[in-house]
Order: C-alpha cells, then sequence, then structure tokens
C-alpha cells in the first residue's frame, strides 16, 4: 500500500513550478524592457554553438502569446509531476529538458528553436504513460486528467504548422515515454493487497467465499471439518 506522505501538500509544491514560470516571465520581460532578442540563444541544430540552446531554449520566447500559451500547462503539469511524483520529480526535470533539447537539436531543422514547449511535452509524456505502466488507481487518473486536458497537444508532435518547432514537440513526448519506463520502479507503484500475496493466510472471512468469489458460509464448516 502507498503512504500517504505520497499526497500531502506543501507550499513547495506551488512555489518550484511557479518560479520556474516566473523566471520565464522574467526574461521576457527583459528582453522587452531593454530591446533585446534572446533567439540566437535557441537550440540550433547540429551546430556545436546551438549546443547552447539546450540550457538556454526553454527560458526564451518569440512573443507574449507564445509565452501565455506554455505558461499555464507548464505549471499544470510541473505541479503535477511534484505532487504524484515529488521523489524524482526535480531529477527528472532536469534529466528530461536536457535529452529533450539534445534530441532536438538531433533531428530538428536548422532553425533557431526556442519556447519550453519541449519540457511541457515531456512532462505530458511522462504523466500519462508512467500512470498506465504503473497500474496505480490514483495515478491512471491523473493520466486521464491529463490526456482530457492537454490530448489535443498530440497533433502537434507532427509537422502541421510550418513555424511551429514540431520537432521540440516530438522530442519530448519521446523523452517522457523514454523516462516512464526507465522511473517505472520509482515511485508509486500498483496497489497490493494482502490477499493477493502468495504467502496470504485466510482467515474465516475469507473461508466464506469459494474459488470463484462467490459467498458460502457452509464452505467454513466444510473447512473447520477438515
Amino acid at each position: 500500500m502507498y503512504k500517504n506522505q505520497h499526497f500531502k501538500f506543501t507550499p513547495i509544491l506551488i512555489a518550484i513550478p511557479l518560479y520556474f514560470v516566473l523566471t520565464l516571465w522574467l526574461i521576457f520581460w527583459f528582453e522587452v524592457k531593454f530591446g533585446y532578442n534572446l533567439n540566437r540563444y535557441g537550440i540550433y541544430p547540429r551546430s556545436f554553438q546551438g549546443l547552447r540552446g539546450v540550457l538556454f531554449g526553454p527560458f526564451i520566447h518569440g512573443d507574449i502569446k507564445h509565452l501565455y500559451h506554455n505558461s499555464i500547462p507548464l505549471f499544470v503539469l510541473f505541479f503535477s509531476l511534484y505532487y504524484f511524483y515529488r521523489n524524482i520529480a526535480i531529477k527528472l526535470f532536469i534529466y528530461g529538458t536536457l535529452l529533450t533539447g539534445i534530441l532536438t537539436w538531433i533531428i530538428a531543422r536548422k532553425s533557431f528553436h526556442i519556447g519550453a514547449s519541449g519540457i511541457i511535452y515531456m512532462l505530458f509524456s511522462f504523466i500519462f504513460f508512467s500512470g498506465i505502466i504503473r497500474k496505480n488507481y490514483r495515478l491512471i487518473a491523473v493520466s486521464l486528467m491529463v490526456i482530457f486536458l492537454y490530448g489535443s497537444m498530440v497533433w502537434y508532435v507532427l509537422p502541421v504548422k510550418e513555424d511551429v518547432s514540431w520537432e521540440g514537440h516530438l522530442s519530448g513526448f519521446v523523452i517522457g515515454l523514454f523516462l516512464a519506463f526507465y522511473y517505472k520502479k520509482e515511485g508509486l507503484q500498483k496497489v497490493r493487497y494482502d490477499w493477493e500475496n502468495e504467502n496470504y493466510q485466510k482467515d474465516d472471512f475469507d473461508l466464506m467465499f469459494d474459488d470463484e468469489g462467490n459467498f458460502n458460509p457452509n464452505k467454513l464448516e466444510d473447512n473447520e471439518s477438515e
């Protein structure tokens, strides 16, 4: 059985995702206020200099609409990750971000790729597939909630819009799936009840049911007579 502390709410659950999103807005404000364009610090595929975008690219956004559309799902998914997978949340977020950036650097077309959408797809993919893999009913519920809220995002791993970095989306989706399998043994697992264990000793209540699960109080008397 899982422990209740996995679902204990603390202020840090809100603080870390919120501070990360606020950092994105602060960088965008800096660009607008002082007239800087940081797009050149995004991921530029298969260029040594373009590797710096793996670190800097997620913090840079083309315009306020781009940043706004990334902010809400990023906060919701990062919060969900931290709430349900808090023991591995930070390292998963860091590794997932770096691996998403590197894969984008490898497969993307020649252009500067910026924005946190790759991270969003990584989080979306991890949370969805991890709940299914672990077969924990609470995590499955989270997976269904995520697909309900953001399921339409899946279309954007394909080149449906020319000015959208679908390569970054696809990279995040693939890395999230990979991490869901890689970390499947860490954190919450499928709930196992005592009666599911091989060495479980049946009590009198259990003995009143036959092998097919049908209630049969006479079965207890039969077992006692044996």
